[in-house]
């Protein structure tokens, strides 16, 4: 039988079920208040976007939608700012994203049905990936961040100062590092996020000067570096998880990323890269790289199980 509890000051008596269904209740009503903002978060967006023709009035919005990252003291902000730089990356460039997709020359129904597409993937990313804590979720997240990130940038940054689009690239670099390293509580965090993001502002200097992207649609190009940066920062991260269980770096646990990555590079830029590869469709490179996976999953399995099994 359930305990009695009294209501301070009321002589009211409330059992603890009452508290159990008052909690259950208020919690599904915080789900469906979070379900509606994050989706009303993208509504509005595609919105502004469409409405107004430029990005600012969105960008303005998403930082407006942040506001409890400021919600501290203000010793705490920098803190703060870091901890959602990834968050705020992504949700940049989804409206990076709708400003392209608004300006190809597609049809206004099109256009609409691309960005809502497009919306829903950032409604995902807001109700499912976003929340998550554990480390998997965790690199994750950051892999979407990095990829979205490097793709916004070079979609729109073309004429730009290098010195823009580098520190730019430099950003995501570094908050995608320290959003992983943070859950290893890795006591070099600073040094080696800004380690990963030097290297990033090396590759977006190359990259600047060095730009190849793939059609998905008219007008809407895949940057050729968001791939390359995504297969190389999946190599760092295999790395550094080898090195921080086992200290040491075996070969069998990152021959995968490291083969993929160096193969991905070889691929992209022997067959990918030609004069005429501006007609090259974005599903022929998908399925290109498929197939390299697949392979290089097979090869991995036997050379895995002829060397590297373990008794």
């Amino acid at each position: 039988m359930p305990l009695a509890r009294s209501v301070f000051g009321r002589g009211i008596l409330v059992t603890d079920m009452d508290f159990l269904k008052t909690v259950r209740r208020r919690s599904f009503l915080s789900e469906i208040v979070y379900i509606v903002l994050n989706v009303g978060l993208a509504a509005v967006l595609v919105f502004l976007v469409r409405i107004t023709g430029s990005p600012f009035p969105a960008f303005a919005f998403v930082i407006l939608s942040m506001w409890r990252v400021l919600a501290v003291r203000p010793r705490f902000w920098v803190a703060h700012i870091q901890a959602n730089l990834v968050c705020f990356i992504v949700s940049i460039s989804f409206v990076v994203f709708l400003y392209v997709i608004n300006l190809a020359n597609i049809g206004d129904l099109n256009s609409l049905i691309v960005q809502s597409i497009v919306a829903v993937f950032f409604i995902a990313w807001s109700l499912f990936l976003k929340p998550q804590s554990k480390r998997f979720y965790v690199v994750l997240q950051a892999g979407v961040a990095l990829f979205v990130g490097i793709a916004a940038i070079y979609t729109v940054s073309y004429g730009w100062l290098v010195l823009l689009v580098v520190l730019m690239v430099w950003i995501v670099g570094y908050a995608t590092a320290r959003h992983v390293l943070s859950n290893y509580e890795e006591p070099h965090l600073i040094l080696l996020s800004l380690a990963w993001g030097l290297v990033m502002a090396e590759i977006g200097w190359l990259a600047y000067h060095w730009t190849i992207a793939y059609p998905i649609l008219p007008n809407i190009l895949l940057p050729q570096i968001s791939i390359i940066t995504l297969s190389y920062g999946f190599l760092t991260y295999k790395m550094y998880d080898a090195y921080f269980h086992n200290q040491a770096i075996r070969f069998n646990d990152v021959f995968l990323p490291l083969s993929f990555a160096i193969n991905i590079s070889i691929v992209l830029m022997l067959f990918f890269n030609k004069p005429g590869s501006a007609s090259i469709n974005v599903l022929s490179l998908i399925a290109t790289l498929g197939i390299m996976l697949v392979v290089e999953s097979i090869i991995y399995l036997i050379i895995n199980q002829k060397f590297f099994a373990q008794k």
